[in-house]
């Protein structure tokens, strides 16, 4: 496979790029980009825990077991290797899985719920919606023994969000909605050991990362999703096994998306996870050439806003940030207000940090139609070249 760059803002290649899948989609994009501040939507799973949904909802008909009616776990089973038995264990009593917090699941059993939340944010004001897809991979899926359905959920949350966002841009035409393809970070690490006692053990590869990735890759691209964001990236080594899988998928087909990249800082040190500062990270992962770059989750905006500056200093393409509504309590809920994270992600704004903002843990609608009304009419950070040439 030979990586092509991206013709989006970033250093030249001399590698011929990929057509764009959706040219018309993507000018639209990167007009709005030069216009004015993008706003991206919040949380999904604060969300969808106010519908105080139950095991059953959850389950739908399909699942109605606690396994797919339609298939078991058949793909599960080596091929040729006793699928018959299989399948006969899988469908026998006693065999289902509690299913409850499977969000990704929703969009197969109660899509009305996931489509009205999309809705809530773009009617908020969002101009990019990301798929309920964090954790449509294989390696989140096996939890509920429902890997064999990535593609499946992965196709159903960009159709789904595809859907919500012609719906209003039909009533807005002037103003063009963007599916974001969201690519959750797995709860694996291939640079980290789980076992404190042998530092060099791993219970992923890159290998096995870019295998569950490409398989939820083509689903969003098949869903039609505008660009794909590979985001809460702890572990860089995870997120270069996604962008190896995104240049495959592209390859294969003979044309690209635009490439979102969103890291998380986890704590004071203002290092990811496997380590690097916010400058390190942007080094590890510009070779993508993506269309914008940024950090999400982790911390509150005000505890971001070093890191987000950073990036803002050092990327020639585009910069994001979706924080949580501050830091989450002794009860694990988040506290800052719509105004006062509207205040301080409008400083980000007014200082030039910032092309792309939302929200991530804790926010809602109320969040993001205070962030976009903050943001409105404050000019989008210049790129380094618009810079320059401004000199």
């Amino acid at each position: 496979m030979i990586a092509r760059s991206s013709p989006v803002p970033g250093p030249r290649s001399p590698v011929p790029a990929l057509p764009w899948l959706h040219p018309e989609r993507v000018a639209k994009l990167l007009r709005a980009l030069e216009q004015r501040i993008l706003v991206i939507d919040g949380a999904m799973g604060t969300m969808i825990q106010r519908h105080g949904l139950e095991e059953a909802d959850y389950r739908g008909e399909r699942f109605v077991g606690g396994f797919d009616s339609l298939r078991g776990t058949l793909a599960e089973s080596p091929a040729g290797a006793g699928a018959a038995s299989q399948e006969s264990h899988v469908h026998g009593a006693g065999c289902g899985h509690d299913l409850k917090g499977n969000n990704d699941l929703l969009l197969l059993t109660r899509p009305e719920i996931i489509a009205g939340i999309h809705t809530a944010y773009l009617e908020a004001g969002a101009d990019l919606v990301e798929t309920n897809t964090f954790n449509a991979t294989s390696v989140s899926q096996a939890d509920y023994h429902l890997q064999h359905l990535v593609h499946e959920l992965n196709k159903a949350g960009a159709q789904v969000a595809r859907q919500c966002c012609d719906a209003i841009e039909a009533r807005t035409p002037d103003k063009p909605r963007f599916v974001i393809g969201v690519l959750g970070p797995t709860s694996r690490t291939a640079s980290i050991s789980p076992n404190v006692n042998d530092p060099g053990f791993r219970n992923t590869s890159f290998d096995e990362l870019r295998a569950t990735y490409r398989e939820a890759i083509d689903g969003l691209i098949d869903g039609g999703a505008d660009t794909l964001m590979v985001e809460t990236i702890f572990d860089t080594l995870n997120a270069k096994a996604a962008l190896f899988a995104i240049e495959e998928a592209f390859d294969a087909r003979g044309g690209r998306l635009p490439v979102m990249i969103s890291g998380t800082i986890t704590d004071a040190s203002g290092r990811t996870l496997s380590g690097q500062t916010a400058e390190a990270f942007h080094a590890s992962v510009a070779h993508g050439q993506p269309l914008s770059i940024g950090f999400n989750c982790a911390l509150g905006a005000s505890d971001m806003r070093p890191h987000v500056e950073t990036l803002a200093q050092v990327s020639s393409g585009y910069v994001s940030a979706h924080p949580n509504a501050g830091l989450p309590n002794a009860f694990g809920e988040y506290d800052e207000t719509p105004e006062e994270m509207a205040a301080t992600l409008k400083e980000f704004a007014t200082s030039g940090l910032l092309n792309l903002v939302g929200g991530c843990c804790g926010t809602t609608p109320a969040h993001i139609r205070a962030i976009a009304e903050a943001v409105a009419g404050v000019p989008p950070r210049a790129l380094p070249r618009a810079r320059e040439q401004a000199a």
